[in-house]
């Protein structure tokens, strides 16, 4: 099982940093998308759409997704403009940050497919338009978004296994400790600070001062809670369709959604903060 999982991360690594660097944006966002599909199908199973509703799903998300991209209106060149990015991320961010912890804590379940239906869109669609727009700007900020995830996930392992002794959410996801997510956040803020040097090659206009330093480390420390409430998010899906894991697509690591449930709740809050406060690269 090791092994597998292993090669499975290696391969897929490989594949999507190759692509990251050398793929044009549009092209990059049609080889993102069918992973936002493969994800779509996932969420659909999880929320209890069956026959073939799960490919309206996936369809939908599908065809929003390309208009996003194509249809002259959204204007894609080298990212969307400003009011598209903070309208998508904008509303994705906000089920992360104002519904998905309520959720979460009151372990909440509802009957409506077509609410949870459009709700995957949401999250989905939120998350690959933010992978774009990062792209778009520059591969070393999906990097930089991605090792926010890796780092906190990292941390909160190694620092839930040698501390963990409160249970974070012992119903939804027994193995996480508050000491875990407490590693994750001094680990984040780490990262985020020694990240402040390369502010300005990444688009940052303003004065880098205190407060601004201030600004950044509590935004990093959203980032990350909103990070874990988007991994027992998925958890809490998990445990009501009465699976272990979202898919199989990835041998040794279950699904799609089992490696991007973090991704899927901190992109969007990046690519919203890069639209407000880094300036774009001229093509």
């Amino acid at each position: 099982m090791l092994r597998t999982r292993v090669v499975t991360a290696l391969v897929a690594v490989s594949v999507v940093g190759a692509a990251l660097f050398m793929l044009p944006p549009r092209i990059w966002g049609l080889a993102m998308l069918v992973v936002a599909a493969g994800g779509a199908h996932e969420w659909a199973l999880l929320v209890g759409l069956r026959g073939r509703t799960p490919l309206l799903l996936v369809a939908g998300t599908v065809l929003v997704a390309l208009a996003l991209l194509f249809a002259p209106s959204f204007e894609f060149a080298r990212g969307w403009p400003e009011g598209i990015v903070l309208a998508v991320c904008g509303g994705a961010a906000l089920f992360w940050i104002a519904i998905a912890p309520l959720w979460v804590i009151r372990r909440w379940r509802t009957s409506s497919r077509l609410l949870m239906a459009c709700l995957g869109a949401l999250v989905l669609v939120g998350a690959w338009l933010a992978l774009v727009e990062l792209q778009a700007r520059s591969p070393w900020l999906v990097l930089a978004a991605f090792a926010v995830v890796w780092i906190a996930d990292t941390a909160a392992y190694f620092a839930g296994h040698a501390f963990g002794r409160s249970k974070l959410a012992s119903q939804v996801s027994p193995g996480k400790t508050w000491e875990g997510a407490y590693g994750a956040l001094i680990a984040v803020v780490a990262y985020s600070l020694l990240l402040v040097p390369f502010a300005r090659a990444a688009g940052f206009s303003s004065p880098i001062d205190a407060w601004t330093i201030a600004a950044w480390i509590a935004f990093a420390a959203v980032v990350t809670a909103v990070s874990i409430v988007g991994d027992l998010f998925e958890s809490l899906l998990k445990r009501q369709a009465g699976v272990k894991d979202s898919g199989h697509l990835l041998p040794g690591h279950g699904g799609i959604l089992d490696r991007l449930d973090a991704q899927l709740a901190a992109l969007p809050f990046l690519a919203v903060a890069a639209q407000l406060f880094l300036m774009k690269a001229h093509a």
